[in-house]
C-alpha cells in the first residue's frame, strides 16, 4: 500500500456518503474514491477530543493496520491526518458478523466450521509473521466481506493489537475479553503470540457446539477453569464431533503456551488441510440452535448482571465531581452540568488504576443475586422470545438449571479494554439519554417518555409492590394523574453515575437520584431513590429496556421519583 501524500486532504481524494456507524469520538461513513469510484469505509476520529495517550493508541492501531495486507484481514487503505480529524480508510465490509451468518444458513456442518477457523488462522498467522498480536480475538471481530455465499471471513479491530519482536514474551498488560483470555494473561505472566491461538481454540469450540468451553456464574471460578484448562466434551452434542476436531482444540487450549500449537502448525493439521477427508459433513442443527442463543446472549444479556453488580456497589459513596445535574426551571428552560464519573482500566497501567479505583475487574466477583432476580431474566428472555438455557446439564450442578445461573456466565464476555477514545463519550451518551428520560418524567411528557423507552419495558419499583411490571400501561397512569401536575419547579440531581458499556449496543447505568420540587402550596420537598437502567441500541437509537428502583426516602405526598 502506497503511503498517502504528506499534504493530501481527505476531501481531495474521497467523497463522503451515508453514516454506517458511530462511536464516541468517531463516526464511520461510506466513502467513494474519486479517482477510481471504489467504495470504502472511512473511520473519522475527532482528534481534538483525544488525550495524548489515546492519540498514541490511534497511531499504534494505524501503524499496525498499514503493514497487514491479507484477504482475511480488514485492510487499511489510507490514513490521512488533518488538523482536527484523522481519517482511516478501510475495506467496506458489508457481510456482518460471521456468527450471525452461520445461524442464517440452511446447512452448517463440521466441515464448514473447519473452513471458518482456517480463514481465522490464516489471518492470525499473517499477523504473527508480521510481529503483531491481536489480543482480542472474539466473535464480534470476525466479519464477512459481503453477504454473498462463501464470502471471506475478515479479522477486524486492531485497537488492542501490539507489536512484538520474534517470539518475544513480556507482560504487555491485562487486555482482552475474559471468556477468551489465556491462562498466562490471567496469571499475569509474560505472554506473546500464543494468546491468540488460545482464543482461536475457544472460538473453534463455540463453532462446533454453539456454547463456550469455560463457564461459571462466578468470575473467580471462571478464571480458575481457564487457568487450569478445565473443559470437557459433554454428551450428546460432542459425540458427533470427529476426534480430529477435538485433537486440534486440545492443542489450541494447551495451558503451557510454549507447548501450544502455533498458527502455522494449526493450518497443517489434518482437520484443516484435509477437511474433505476428515471433517464430518453432517448438518449440525443443534449447534445452530445453540449459536442463536449464544449470539443473543452476548448482545444484551450481560446488561442484567451488570445491573445487579452496579446496584450492589454504586451507592457506596458520593463524589461531588462525579455527577450530572438537571435543573428544571419554572419557565421551562434547562440548565445542565455533566462531568465524567467513571474510571477506565488500561492495559499497561492496571496497577495504578487499581490503586486509585479500588476495583480489579480481572477478579470481580458477581454476587449471588437476591431472591426474585430470576424474574428479570425470565421476563427479558420471554420478551426477546429466547430460551436462554443452553448450557448442557453436565456443566451445571444438580438442580441448578435456573435463569439466574445460566445467564450469569455472560460475566465472561465483558471486554476489559476497548477503544479508549470512544469509551468516555459513549458513557456520556448514556448519561445524556438518562437525563432526557428523567426530564420527560419531570415534565410529565408521556410522548417523549415512550420514545425513549422500549414498548416492552420491564421494571421493579416500589409502586408495583414487588412485582415485575412489563409494558407501558402501569407507567402511563402516573403520567396521566400525577407527574408534572403538582409542582412549580423540579430540580433533579443524578449523583455518582456509573456507566457499564456492554459491547456496541448495550449499556447499564446506576446512580442515586435526588429530586427537589416545590408543590402548589409553596412547600419544598426532597426525595431520593437508587436506580439502575439497562439501555439497548436498536436502529442507531438508544432505548431503556429495564430499570430497577429502590424505595423512595423523604417525606412527600407526591411520587416524582416514580419511573
Amino acid at each position: 500500500m502506497a503511503a498517502p501524500a504528506a499534504c493530501t486532504r481527505f476531501s481531495d481524494n474521497y467523497e463522503l456518503k451515508e453514516e454506517l456507524g458511530k462511536g464516541a469520538f468517531s463516526v464511520v461513513r461510506r466513502c467513494v474514491q474519486k479517482s477510481t469510484g471504489l467504495e470504502f469505509a472511512a473511520k473519522i476520529i475527532n482528534t481534538k477530543k483525544l488525550s495524548a495517550r489515546d492519540f498514541q493508541k490511534l497511531e499504534r492501531e494505524a501503524r499496525i493496520c498499514r503493514k497487514l495486507q491479507h484477504p482475511n484481514i480488514v485492510r487499511l487503505h489510507d490514513s490521512i491526518q488533518e488538523e482536527n480529524f484523522h481519517y482511516l480508510v478501510f475495506d467496506l465490509v458489508t457481510g456482518g458478523e460471521l456468527f450471525e451468518d452461520i445461524v442464517a444458513r440452511e446447512f452448517y456442518s463440521e466441515a464448514d466450521a473447519s473452513h471458518c477457523i482456517q480463514q481465522i488462522l490464516e489471518s492470525v498467522n499473517h499477523c504473527h509473521q508480521n510481529g503483531v498480536v491481536h489480543r482480542d480475538l472474539k466473535p464480534e471481530n470476525l466479519l464477512l466481506a459481503s453477504k454473498q455465499k462463501g464470502a471471506a471471513v475478515k479479522l477486524a479491530d486492531f485497537g488492542l493489537a501490539i507489536e512484538v519482536q520474534g517470539e518475544q514474551q513480556a507482560w504487555f498488560g491485562f487486555a482482552g475479553t475474559p471468556g477468551y483470555l489465556s491462562p498466562e494473561v490471567l496469571k499475569k505472566e509474560p505472554y506473546g503470540k500464543p494468546v491468540d491461538i488460545w482464543a482461536c481454540g475457544v472460538i473453534l469450540y463455540i463453532l462446533l457446539v454453539g456454547y463456550p468451553p469455560f463457564w461459571d456464574e462466578d468470575q473467580h471460578r471462571l478464571y480458575a477453569q481457564i487457568k487450569a484448562g478445565a473443559y470437557d466434551y459433554p454428551s450428546p452434542e460432542w459425540d458427533t464431533v470427529t476426534p480430529e476436531a477435538k485433537n486440534l482444540i486440545n492443542q489450541m487450549l494447551t495451558v503451557n503456551p510454549s507447548k501450544r500449537i502455533t498458527a502455522s502448525e494449526a493450518l497443517k493439521h489434518p482437520w484443516i488441510c484435509q477437511r474433505e477427508r476428515v471433517a464430518s459433513v453432517v448438518h449440525r442443527q443443534e449447534t445452530v440452535d445453540c449459536l442463536k442463543k449464544f449470539n443473543a446472549r452476548r448482545k444484551l444479556k450481560g446488561a442484567i448482571l451488570t445491573t445487579m453488580l452496579a446496584t450492589r456497589n454504586f451507592s457506596s459513596k458520593y463524589d461531588a465531581h462525579g455527577r450530572s445535574i438537571i435543573t428544571k426551571k419554572s419557565d421551562g428552560s434547562q440548565v445542565k452540568e455533566s462531568t465524567d464519573s467513571s474510571t477506565t482500566l488500561e492495559d499497561d497501567d492496571v496497577k495504578d488504576k487499581l490503586n486509585k479505583a479500588g476495583v480489579d475487574r480481572s477478579s470481580t466477583v458477581i454476587a449471588k443475586e437476591p431472591e426474585g432476580y430470576e424474574r428479570i431474566f425470565k421476563s427479558l428472555s420471554e420478551y426477546k422470545s429466547l430460551d436462554v438455557r443452553f448450557k448442557p446439564r453436565s456443566c451445571l450442578s444438580e438442580g441448578s438449571e435456573s435463569y439466574h445461573r445460566e445467564d450469569s456466565d455472560v460475566a465472561g464476555y465483558q471486554p476489559l479494554e476497548c477503544d479508549f477514545y470512544d469509551m468516555d463519550a459513549r458513557k456520556q451518551e448514556i448519561i445524556k439519554m438518562t437525563e432526557q428520560l428523567i426530564e420527560a418524567i419531570n415534565t410529565g411528557d408521556y410522548e417523549a417518555y415512550t420514545k425513549i423507552c422500549d414498548p416492552h419495558l420491564t421494571a421493579f419499583e416500589p409502586e408495583a409492590l414487588g412485582n415485575l411490571v412489563e409494558g407501558m400501561d402501569f407507567h402511563k397512569f402516573y403520567f396521566d394523574n400525577v407527574l408534572g401536575k403538582n409542582c412549580k419547579a423540579v430540580n433533579t440531581t443524578i449523583l455518582n453515575p456509573h456507566v457499564h458499556l456492554l459491547g456496541e449496543d448495550a449499556a447499564c447505568i446506576a446512580y442515586v437520584r435526588l429530586t427537589q420540587y416545590m408543590d402548589k402550596q409553596g412547600q419544598a420537598h426532597t426525595q431520593q431513590s437508587e436506580e439502575t437502567r439497562v439501555w439497548h441500541k436498536r436502529d442507531n437509537k438508544w432505548q431503556n429496556v429495564h430499570f430497577h428502583r429502590s424505595g423512595v426516602t423523604g417525606s412527600s405526598p407526591f411520587t416524582f421519583a416514580h419511573k
